[in-house]
């Protein structure tokens, strides 16, 4: 995008029926010429759920989502290719495969399950957190760089902890200009946010990026909020993990992880 131009209300621009072109507001926190992973993996939900949308609806529902990062995600044009590999009625496994340039950065898989009626014996899930209109915004973008970061609206729970941060996230960005994007899209395009919220080191000191995200579902999530109850631990030789209770409005809805290869950043003591 040219100097000047104004930026877009999305993070991603429609090419065709399956090329994407991110705007400035995808661009990531560890290096801004790159893809930030949050949304690159909520336009991973929606081309899911637009591949599920050209056939006749089956009523199965994602209930695993994982992502594995093949490698960082240049901030160009990208291209998603979906298929069912493991059809079924009542549990489905779908893959998705993130191309850039022809090389693949990003691959994806879903379990989608079967519904039914559960509400006699549901229960288990921790309480409801305090809502975000209670809670004062936290400039997140004084921790971290990148048009991602500085498009969010982000409400602490209380003051962040090295490792420890509760916090809900939105923001007004759409995530695919021109095209609907579903709550489910929607809500995981904000989930890899949680391994910023926590961070145990300064990130001009130390590395620690997420290699992978597996989110769990026990219910479909809901409106413009994404809660993450995050806990990020490094172990001592050089893994580490943000594990995050994910809430909408109405209370938890699942859990993610994020495995983390942490290491001190060139030139410094560590």
């Amino acid at each position: 995008m040219q100097s000047g131009t104004p930026t877009p209300d999305s993070y991603y621009e429609p090419v065709d029926e399956h090329r994407y072109k991110p705007t400035p507001h995808a661009s990531g926190a560890w290096n801004t010429e790159e893809q930030h992973f949050s949304p690159l993996g909520g336009l991973i939900v929606h081309a899911m759920d637009r591949h599920l949308a050209a056939r006749p609806h089956t009523g199965l529902l994602p209930a695993r989502i994982s992502f594995d990062i093949l490698g960082p995600p240049a901030l160009d044009e990208c291209e998603i290719r979906v298929e069912s590999i493991r059809p079924g009625r009542t549990i489905e496994l779908l893959e998705a495969v993130v191309l850039i340039a022809d090389r693949p950065v990003v691959r994806a898989r879903a379990w989608l399950l079967a519904t039914a009626d559960t509400t006699a014996v549901a229960g288990g899930a921790a309480a409801t957190l305090t809502p975000p209109q209670q809670l004062a915004p936290w400039p997140l973008d004084s921790l971290w760089p990148g048009g991602y970061i500085a498009s969010l609206d982000v409400r602490p729970l209380a003051p962040p902890q090295p490792g420890r941060t509760t916090a809900w996230v939105s923001t007004g960005v759409d995530l695919v200009a021109g095209r609907p994007s579903s709550p489910l899209a929607s809500f995981v395009a904000l989930v890899d946010t949680a391994n910023g919220i926590a961070v145990r080191q300064s990130p001009t000191d130390w590395m620690f990026p997420n290699v992978d995200l597996t989110i769990h579902l026990h219910r479909q999530p809901e409106g413009a909020w994404t809660g993450l109850d995050t806990t990020v631990v490094f172990g001592p030789t050089g893994q580490g993990l943000t594990s995050t209770v994910l809430h909408d409005l109405n209370g938890p809805v699942g859990h993610a992880q994020q495995l983390l290869t942490v290491r001190p950043l060139p030139g410094t003591d560590g």
